[in-house]
């Protein structure tokens, strides 16, 4: 009994066995038209795991029972890897898809790295798009400031194209991440080199002219898409490694804004020569310096204001720079001022005399940049006394605090400084322009003194032409000064009053003899030794120091004028003709000259001085009589005032 259960059961199995085995080989001869199926639904998952479930069967029987079967089934599932390829590459497919679609690929052996790689290739290509352009972030500027192109254009703005570009770009990086978790590295270099390079493009655009809203639009931009992705790649740390970036940025900005301010005074300072070229201002040094006083301080207000942007937006890598943006500021403000000081060293030609300024060189050129020098001597005085105590007031209130840079180093912006520099610069200007005016009327005088042969001279019969020159010389002078100086207390120095250390270099037994020669003239050589007298004990007072008003300069420059005058009379030798035009001549200035300064004392001593030193250099020095000098000169003012007639 035993012995027939048990064959009967062997019997069983046996029978068992050939039925699975049946049901297995019909699944194998199925499979290609299962896998077709599967790809025309596009259940992809279900041919995986067919294909996979026959893989056993294939690997022991597909070279001889099923080779047909194989070689269908294979020819199948290469169209699932083609489309599974297709999904992990497609950008309309969600995130899971695509996930899905590399788990199937790697199921099936698929060599995935291989796709890694290309898809981080297209990622890296996707961020050409996501890229500022700087031609872009233009034309986005010219349409924020034209209405007309603003009511018309009905296209999205760049930056609402852009955000939908990065969202893209942000899940496409999921995705990958997702699919590859080995792909961190990758992925943090990617986002890390897009920011680096959007702030570069930040950094190019905030050199051109915009303003703070503009740049703060581009910031904003910029800090969206760091947060953007963020989210998906905390590991990169954006928002600390965008901070460097970003510092960059706007210090730049802060940096090409002092460099803009600077541009526009100096242009200010060069339309002196466009006015006085083209005869287009009747007073181009007075427009120049209002100007350049405009923008100055109006510039100085307009910077400002737009660092004050800065600080007050949200923003948050902002929020993160403030005391930085303070320093920068003040620190600009302190390095603007020198460069400024520097540039009027340069406008100015003292730092090079032979090639004042570029591109302004013949008679016309000279005669503006003598000006201008004059221009930058009370621009300095506006920058101290006026421009220099309102910015450090505008920034005591908006910009205090900073102190990144380290109290060691001490405060970021030093007006005291400043005042200090601009102060020496006006009165080195102030000196400068006066002595180039004088250099020119000295080139006048030397070539009076030096052309004629004086001890050969012929009765003086007129005034000499070079004494209209140099009143023309002072007109000039005279017509500058009133446009850029203020009138003084019009306090004028006579004889009676005068006082000072300087001393006439003739002694009062000289002066006498000289001018006592002649008995007409007694009861002059009386009054000059009354005052020739009187120097002992009151010493006129030649030089003074120069004051920031019309009167001192004038003054200045004339007694400059005739102490050269004096040295060149010493250099030639007279005889009685020639020291008489000479006394002509200089009685002729007595009074124009007067009536130009405001030290008559200090001008009657210096002409006395020239005619004192004629006298020693001459051979005969008898004067002219007072009737025939009186006569010369009335005849040389009737000329003059038939000439001004007849001139319009």
């Amino acid at each position: 009994m035993l012995y027939v259960c048990l064959g009967l059961a062997i019997y069983d199995l046996r029978h068992l066995t050939d039925i699975f085995f049946c049901d297995k080989e019909q699944f194998i001869y199925d499979l290609p038209a299962r896998l077709g199926k599967c790809t025309e639904s596009e259940a992809y998952a279900d041919a995986v795991r067919f294909y996979t479930g026959a893989l056993p069967i294939f690997k022991a029987y597909g070279d001889s029972s099923f080779q047909d079967c194989k070689r269908a089934s294979e020819e199948a599932i290469a169209i699932v890897i083609k489309n599974l390829q297709g999904k992990l590459f497609s950008d309309s497919e969600s995130t899971h898809a695509r996930a899905e679609a590399a788990v199937l690929l790697k199921q099936l052996d698929f060599p995935v790295d291989s796709l890694k790689a290309k898809l981080l290739e297209k990622l890296e290509q996707s961020l050409g798009d996501l890229q500022l352009k700087d031609e872009d972030l233009s034309n986005c500027l010219l349409k924020s400031n034209d209405p007309s192109k603003q009511e018309k254009t009905t296209e999205l703005v760049p930056s609402t194209i852009h955000e939908a570009s990065v969202r893209e770009f942000v899940e496409a990086v999921q995705a990958y991440r997702v699919i590859f978790p080995d792909a961190e590295k990758q992925l943090i270099r990617l986002v890390q080199d897009l920011v680096t390079k959007n702030f570069e493009t930040a950094e190019q655009y905030g050199k051109k002219r915009i303003s703070s809203a503009d740049l703060l639009g581009v910031l904003r931009m910029i800090w969206k898409d760091v947060l953007l992705m963020d989210e998906v790649l905390h590991e990169a740390v954006l928002s600390e490694f965008s901070l460097e970036a970003a510092q960059i940025t706007v210090k730049h900005y802060v940096a090409s804004q002092f460099s803009l301010l600077l541009h526009d005074i100096s242009d200010a300072l060069t339309k002196v020569y466009v006015g006085q070229k083209e005869g287009m201002e009747e007073c181009p040094l007075q427009v120049a310096l209002e100007a350049s006083k405009k923008a100055v301080l109006q510039g100085s207000m307009d910077v400002l204001l737009e660092f004050r942007q800065l600080l007050d937006d949200k923003i948050g890598v902002l929020v993160k720079l403030k005391d930085l943006i303070i320093d920068w500021v003040q620190e600009g403000f302190q390095e603007f001022f020198r460069a400024l000081d520097n540039r009027f060293l340069l406008l100015s030609g003292r730092n090079n005399s032979s090639s004042p300024v570029q591109g302004l060189e013949g008679t016309q050129g000279d005669k503006v940049l003598v000006g201008l020098v004059l221009v930058l001597a009370q621009l300095s005085v506006f920058i101290e006394q006026t421009a220099i105590p309102r910015i450090t007031e505008e920034i005591a209130a908006s910009f205090s605090g900073g102190g990144v840079r380290g109290y060691e180093n001490g405060p970021a912006f030093v007006p005291g400084e400043i005042c200090r520099i601009f102060r020496s610069s006006g009165e080195k200007l102030l000196h400068h322009y006066i002595n180039m005016r004088n250099q020119k009327i000295s080139i006048l005088l030397r070539k009076r003194l030096t052309t004629p042969n004086w001890v050969k001279h012929k009765e003086p019969r007129e005034v000499h032409m070079f004494v209209d020159l140099f009143l023309q010389e002072l007109r000039a002078i005279a017509d500058e000064v009133k446009q850029i100086l203020p009138q003084g207390l019009q306090r004028r120095h006579r004889r009676t009053d005068s006082n000072g250390s300087t001393t006439s270099s003739r002694s009062n037994p000289l002066r006498e003899d000289k001018l006592s020669r002649s008995t007409t003239q007694k009861a002059r050589s009386q009054l000059l030794e009354t005052h020739l007298a009187k120097l002992f004990k009151q010493k006129v007072e030649i030089f003074t120091k120069v004051e920031y008003t019309q009167e001192s300069v004038i003054t200045t420059i004339v007694k400059l004028s005739l102490k050269s005058l004096q040295e060149f009379v010493r250099l030639q030798t007279y005889n009685r003709s020639g020291f008489q035009q000479i006394q002509l001549d200089v009685q002729y200035l007595r009074t124009p000259l007067k009536e130009t300064v405001e030290d008559e004392a200090a001008i009657d001593f210096l002409l006395d001085e020239v005619i004192v030193a004629a006298a020693e250099r001459c051979l005969d020095p008898i004067p002219l009589e007072p009737p025939i000098l009186d006569k010369l000169i009335q005849a040389k003012l009737a000329k003059t005032r038939d000439l001004n007639a007849v001139s319009p």
